[in-house]
């Protein structure tokens, strides 16, 4: 192989080694200007954009096991990686696209599974990690006071009556 080829190889799988999952998208509507502010957003998750050779992106999968996804790679090829939330990214990109109609997400991998766009669709319209966490806090504390006040009506009934003066 070429040192070229290696050159790029090499490049893709350092792209994907960045994070346990991957989102694969079609630019071929999107602007440099528009890239520009995708990146400017995906800063916020930590994840990066690269445009990258389907054919390097191909070798570069196999290399790190990843599952099949040879159909998605048509026509062109942005690999979005990097950072821990991946549900955030997903938002990030699915309110990109609601902007600007231009984007538009082939296929995604997490923990070496596939997932399809209407997958991570639906995973960009869950709440965040923190809302989750406050909802079912609040579940728990709801139960808990609801099982106190349970407690203090059955002691009030039990209570014998004061004697009138």
């Amino acid at each position: 192989m070429r040192a070229e080829k290696n050159y790029l190889i090499k490049e893709v799988e350092t792209h994907l080694k960045k994070s346990d999952y991957v989102i694969l998208t079609n630019f071929s509507k999107v602007t440099v200007a528009d890239a520009a502010e995708l990146r400017k957003r995906l800063d916020a998750e930590k994840a990066e954009f690269h445009v990258v050779k389907n054919s390097s992106l191909r070798v570069a999968a196999k290399t790190m096991g990843l599952p099949e996804f040879e159909g998605a790679l048509t026509g062109p090829t942005a690999v979005i990686v990097g950072g821990k939330n991946s549900a955030g990214v997903a938002k990030i990109l699915k309110k990109y696209f609601d902007e600007k109609q231009k984007l538009e997400v082939k296929i995604g991998v997490i923990d070496k599974k596939l997932i399809s766009a209407a997958d991570l669709a639906k995973i960009a319209d869950l709440p965040s990690f923190e809302a989750l966490r406050s909802q079912l806090l609040g579940l728990f504390t709801q139960n808990a006071a609801s099982f106190v006040r349970l407690l203090d009506a059955k002691v009030k009934k039990e209570q014998p009556a004061a004697p009138a003066a």
